[in-house]
């Protein structure tokens, strides 16, 4: 009995991981805090599935219980960021702004519309169909950790120019790319064009070469840029997904 629990009380953890990340948004100078939360919370999204598969206790609960935490964690979390950093921007509901500033939460009804059809669609077994709500979670978590690490000019490796970083943190928290990156994001978590899953079934080349390319590629950026380089890898994962599908048709 203990044993078929051990996967849940991951998920769970994921959960707690999104709860806090909420909670740490009400500070306005938690927005890192809450990040990084989120980020524990994608650890802990990994390991519950690679334990239940271990343990041989899968079940629909887990599966069912794995969607809701996701919700929160990758769904309302990153997209309260995304409000956050709106509202530093914009100030007061006012105007129009009233309404742009409310985009970002989009995000999360459609995430939670594509981890309910996720659960049903028995076509995203070996890939997905729209971005991955992790993913989408990647990027908005990144903008304030790139924003503190610019400020204070901290670079742990790699590469640094002080005037590109900044411009980046710059681009990257401008209320109009927030609005504009909401929605093209909303729509990627849900539009119908297959996208990559990092999944193996074994490890050859041949079979797995675009999995391959974009990990080398990945850790090469990670590896020059340190974490400026997450928003360019979820681009490139996005371009590498919808190529390869090009390709292969």
């Amino acid at each position: 009995m203990i044993k078929r629990q051990i996967p849940n009380i991951i998920t769970l953890c994921n959960l707690l991981c999104g709860i806090l990340a909420i909670i740490f948004l009400f500070d306005e100078s938690s927005l890192t805090t809450s990040s990084y939360f989120i980020l524990a919370g994608a650890l802990f999204d990994f390991f519950d599935g690679m334990t239940a598969r271990l343990l041989k206790v899968t079940s629909p609960m887990g599966k069912e219980l794995d969607s809701l935490a996701d919700v929160v964690t990758f769904g309302v979390a990153p997209a309260l960021i995304a409000l956050a950093l709106m509202m530093d921007k914009t100030g007061c509901l006012e105007g129009v702004w009233t309404f742009l500033v409310l985009i970002p939460l989009s995000m999360a009804l459609m995430s939670a519309y594509r981890l309910a059809k996720f659960n049903v669609d028995s076509r995203q077994t070996t890939s997905f169909l729209g971005v991955p709500t992790p993913l989408n979670a990647l990027l908005w978590l990144s903008i304030p950790v790139i924003a503190h690490l610019s400020l204070y000019k901290i670079h742990l490796w790699g590469w640094y120019d002080e005037t590109f970083y900044r411009f980046l943190a710059c681009v990257l928290t401008n209320e109009w790319f927030i609005i504009i990156g909401s929605v093209i994001m909303s729509v990627m978590l849900v539009v119908e064009v297959p996208m990559m899953a990092l999944k193996f079934k074994n490890m050859t080349w041949q079979d797995n070469k675009v999995k391959f390319i974009f990990i080398i590629m990945s850790f090469g950026l990670f590896f020059v840029m340190n974490f400026y380089a997450i928003p360019f890898i979820v681009i490139l994962y996005i371009i590498i997904s919808i190529t390869s599908n090009f390709i292969t048709k």
